[in-house]
């Protein structure tokens, strides 16, 4: 991809309105473009690192066995009425209509999955079962903050699971947590099981999956002798304190969520009189489970734990591209067309091993700018070909996260570049 030709461009200017990290840096770098409060469109750049993530999720999710489908953001208020949450969601959107009948924006989709699954399932034989969707969600938040962590718009991944035994839903949901860590190890974070409660989706305890940073906007108690950790909101346990897995002193902390599982128990099965058939006949409750990821959260929560004075610095799997390759001007004309030549060169190589390139290729744009942008964009590598370069043998390399460059040969530059992305 030329620089040249990419939609969006990145900005000096800091949004006045940007309260958080993420919520700067997406805007200046051009990954969103913040509509009003809560709700941003996500441009070339954001949407690339967005559907990486969104393929890293879909691929743990199928892994651990769940189907994915896509169901209805438009809900029947009848399906809440049931549940008895058409008046005691606080965040729900409530959506009339010009035909009288009022429907839901879903936040979620207990109300209508829970009957959908229903409509199939006639004996324990078919059970367990996991379903999951990747769908846009809202949630009409008093007041929408921290850039895409905390959004009226938003996407999600939300996955349901449906068990004929207590027993078998807690063996799945422990499998969960697993699927959960490889997902966010995979997007370059490390996160914790964090105990919490279940809020307005569940009355029941629950899990988080909290990543540390400074800027976090939730209360933290955890252990770093071990991988207990609390939600301050419910905890049983101060800093200060005694680990009551370990026994090392606890610690006060600040983290982000990236993910949440609740124990749902029959509160949705029980409202919908969803029963199977057990093997003597008589009829079995069903036990459920759910499992959200916000995905453009997500990404939000990677810019907050991956970034610095100079921009973002990208993971290499959810990067939106895994290469910045910059060619500068000479003030000799010829030689200036040779670099590009070089440039465009090595782009399609790499492009042909399956490497994505941004090449900086702009003819009116100084070196020190161009700099700027790929560590403001923030791809994992940046590789520079100029005069000074083709002097010292080839290609200048520096990576993202470090402060030293050095010179790779032009012939070596592909399988270098392929083993640093390994």
């Amino acid at each position: 991809m030329r620089y040249s030709q990419l939609f969006t461009k990145t900005s000096k200017t800091v949004p006045s309105d940007a309260e958080s990290v993420n919520a700067r840096l997406l805007t200046q770098a051009g990954f969103v473009d913040q509509v009003m409060a809560g709700v941003y469109s996500w441009l070339p750049l954001g949407l690339r690192t967005l559907r990486k993530v969104e393929t890293i999720v879909r691929e743990e999710m199928n892994r651990l066995g769940g189907q994915e489908l896509l169901l209805t953001a438009l809900q029947p208020k009848e399906n809440w009425m049931k549940t008895e949450r058409w008046d005691s969601v606080d965040v729900l959107f409530k959506i009339p209509s010009q035909t009288g009948k009022e429907y839901a924006l879903g936040p979620t989709a207990e109300d209508i999955v829970t009957p959908l699954v229903q409509s199939f399932v006639r004996s324990y034989k078919d059970l367990p079962l996991a379903v999951y969707q990747i769908q846009t969600k809202f949630r009409d938040e008093l007041r929408a903050k921290s850039g895409v962590l905390r959004g009226r718009e938003f996407l999600m991944k939300d996955m349901y699971s449906f068990h004929t035994s207590r027993e078998d839903f807690e063996a799945f949901y422990e499998k969960a947590k697993i699927a959960y860590l490889a997902t966010f190890a995979r997007c370059g974070l490390n996160a914790k099981v964090t105990e919490s409660s279940g809020g307005a989706f569940s009355k029941k305890i629950s899990h988080e999956f909290q990543v540390e940073t400074p800027a976090g906007e939730d209360a933290l108690v955890l252990c770093r002798g071990c991988s207990f950790a609390q939600n301050t909101e419910i905890a049983t346990t101060k800093e200060g304190d005694a680990c009551p897995t370990c026994g090392a002193v606890l610690v006060a902390s600040k983290g982000i969520e990236v993910g949440n599982i609740f124990d749902l128990s029959d509160r949705f099965t029980k409202a919908f009189g969803f029963s199977v058939a057990g093997p003597d006949g008589e009829k079995q409750e069903i036990f459920m489970g759910c499992y959200g990821i916000g995905l453009t959260r997500l990404v939000g929560a990677i810019v907050e734990a991956s970034h610095d004075e100079r921009g973002i610095v990208w993971p290499k799997t959810v990067a939106p591209f895994q290469v910045h390759l910059i060619s500068l001007s000479s003030k000799d004309s010829a030689l200036t067309a040779d670099i590009l030549a070089k440039a465009d060169a090595l782009d399609r190589t790499l492009a042909a091993v399956g490497i994505e390139t941004l090449h900086d290729d702009r003819a009116d744009v100084r070196a020190g700018e161009k700099f700027a942008d790929a560590d403001l964009i923030g791809a994992p590598l940046r590789l520079v070909i100029s005069e000074k370069s083709l002097a010292a043998g080839g290609v200048e390399w520096k990576e993202r996260s470090g402060t030293d460059a050095k010179s790779v040969g032009m012939d070596a530059v592909v399988d270098e570049v392929k083993t640093f992305l390994a």
